[in-house]
């Protein structure tokens, strides 16, 4: 009995059988419809490229590089628009969908499914998040171990690193003397130099002489200390110094979790263009049509500004860039399209159809409310750069709140 109406359940809730209609049949238009459609695929693709461009092509230009306060702002603004897509866009419309009430009541009515699935979204992004960012370290890690063993086995001065970081204090001299005076070891207590272990820097003791101020500070903020172009009468040595070591993972790390960014945020609002795209494609309204393209132009561009940052920032090669590039912004002008050759066929209001829909709705709030507050808004705002800069608080601030508000203010109309 209870398997009986378990399967008549979902039977109702696979049904492709039209339910209700939303549209106002005193606004329904083929013709302008499709216009309207057509205008809708230009303006949302010129968004997207031109969104997407500006921070891949401007990384050049001082004023745009990703390592701009104007880029960082603009970031920002980005960001409160990813978060209210996300909240007021993309939640409520799953929500909707997935309480019809031409879904069965059971389960649909009795359980909230679109919150349930929302956290389930975000925790699973946490967990690729993570995933994603340890295969890229370990992947620097083993090229950074190989590339380094061959560089550092040709002279037979520095042939091996442990998997800690610490150079071995048996190792290279670094005034390139043969008989072993006056040598300063990287790792070497008494000798008065520097441990290097992964990412950070610390100063040990120095006895006989002393590193410059400035040296010392690089290495306790974990930077790159270049002993060959030091000033090494500061040090107490007179005499040239034979080897140049370097070495910093900060860069590779930073690139590898911009490239996790960059992917997962761009799972999330490809996800979301398609849901969107398909809806507008199917439309026979121009009254519902014509706010959908402004707002998709709107939130495409900025979407595609904030997703063109990571990307850049990621350091990826031409090809796999260009390739990003091309996918976010082809998603939704080709989703409309799909949708245009699906309308005649097509019924959105189906329990089918409400439940794919309001699923991916809330697949996609979980992702980009996740990647929003973490790696955009957490990941600039918390960081010391912006901590050390009043004007920069204040400015993205000012953008982030005016970027959630005037995307929430489309939802009026769309």
């Amino acid at each position: 009995m209870l398997s009986e109406t378990l399967l008549r359940q979902l039977s109702k809730s696979m049904s492709a059988a039209p339910c209700a209609s939303t549209e106002s049949e005193a606004c329904r238009d083929d013709s302008a419809a499709l216009t309207l459609k057509f205008v809708a695929i230009t303006a949302i693709l010129v968004a997207g490229i031109t969104g997407i461009a500006i921070p891949l092509v401007g990384k050049k230009r001082s004023f745009l590089g990703t390592d701009s306060n104007l880029f960082v702002a603009a970031k920002a603004f980005a960001a409160g628009v990813i978060l209210a897509t996300g909240f007021v866009h993309m939640l409520p419309d799953g929500s909707s969908n997935l309480t019809n009430p031409c879904l069965p009541e059971y389960p649909w009515s009795k359980f909230p499914f679109s919150g349930f699935v929302t956290m389930f979204a975000a925790l699973m992004t946490l967990v690729a998040d993570f995933a994603g960012t340890q295969f890229y370290e370990r992947k620097q890690e083993n090229k950074k171990k190989s590339g380094l063993s061959d560089k550092l086995g040709r002279d037979g001065s520095l042939d091996s690193v442990s998997e800690s970081g610490v150079l071995p204090v048996d190792r290279v001299g670094v005034n390139g003397s043969k008989d072993g005076n006056h040598k300063a070891f990287f790792g070497d207590e008494e000798g008065g130099g520097i441990h290097i272990v992964g990412m950070h820097a610390h100063a040990t003791s120095h006895q006989g002489h002393s590193h410059p101020p400035r040296d010392v500070d690089k290495a306790r903020e974990g930077l790159v200390v270049d002993v060959s172009t030091s000033n090494h009468d500061d040090f107490g040595h007179g005499h040239g110094h034979g080897h140049s070591i370097r070495f910093g993972r900060g860069d590779d790390e930073s690139a590898g979790r911009h490239a996790v960014v960059s992917q997962v945020l761009e799972l999330g609002i490809i996800s979301h263009s398609v849901i969107i795209g398909i809806s507008l494609g199917v439309s026979h309204s121009p009254c519902a049509i014509r706010p959908l393209i402004t707002a998709l132009s709107f939130h495409q561009f900025f979407e595609g500004f904030a997703l063109g940052g990571c990307i850049s920032q990621a350091q990826f090669k031409t090809l796999s860039t260009v390739v990003m590039a091309c996918f976010f912004a082809l998603t939704n002008p080709v989703a409309i399209a799909v949708g245009i050759g699906i309308a005649s066929f097509y019924n959105p209001e189906s329990p089918r159809a409400l439940i794919i829909e309001g699923i991916l709705d809330c697949v996609s709030a979980g992702i980009l409310v996740y990647m929003s507050l973490v790696d955009l808004i957490a990941a600039d705002f918390l960081s010391r750069r912006m901590r050390c800069n009043v004007r920069l608080q204040i400015v993205s601030y000012f953008g982030l709140f005016l970027g959630a508000t005037l995307m929430s203010l489309l939802a009026i109309w769309s």
